[in-house]
């Protein structure tokens, strides 16, 4: 595993920079909406296949504007084509980091796990003959309670 030991840290000015860059982001998508689970489920879908449906009919109703209804804006069609090409291409790009930020917090979170339950089996161990740390064993114990019936073993998969 390539990810092993990740070896990192955020300084408080760091995390503040990325959450401003984030802000800073906001921003300059003043209209981004949030759709109910309704409205998700209502809407029409635009998917791989339809990108380029969607990229030839502009092209059909900017070479042929005649044959549309003078009700029909051209111009907030290629707009909304336009917007929607650029929001793919940002989409893709913060799924990307999304994914990267999600896999490495796994990867993180799984050696800290493993680290924690490392402590967890030396202050079972030193309970029993240190005086005041049977409270600290408890407390860390609580997060196996319930997840077998069996022992806990020394590296349990979290």
């Amino acid at each position: 595993m390539s990810y092993q030991n990740i070896d990192a840290s955020l300084s408080p000015a760091e995390v503040k920079a990325i959450k401003d860059a984030f802000g800073i982001v906001l921003k300059k998508l003043p209209f981004l909406v949030n759709m109910t689970p309704h409205e998700r489920k209502i809407v029409f879908k635009t998917g791989p296949d339809s990108v380029s449906f969607v990229q030839n009919a502009l092209d059909a109703a900017q070479d042929h504007p005649s044959i549309l209804p003078g009700s029909f804006s051209t111009k907030g069609f290629e707009k909304d084509v336009d917007l929607f090409t650029t929001l793919t291409e940002l989409g893709t790009l913060a799924e990307s980091v999304a994914s990267q930020i999600d896999d490495t917090r796994l990867a993180v979170g799984s050696e800290a796990m493993r680290e924690a339950t490392e402590v967890y089996n030396y202050v079972k161990a030193a309970a029993k003959t240190t005086p005041g740390l049977k409270p600290i064993a408890d407390q860390l114990g609580e997060r196996f309670k319930g997840a077998s019936k069996k022992k806990q073993p020394d590296h349990p998969e979290a």
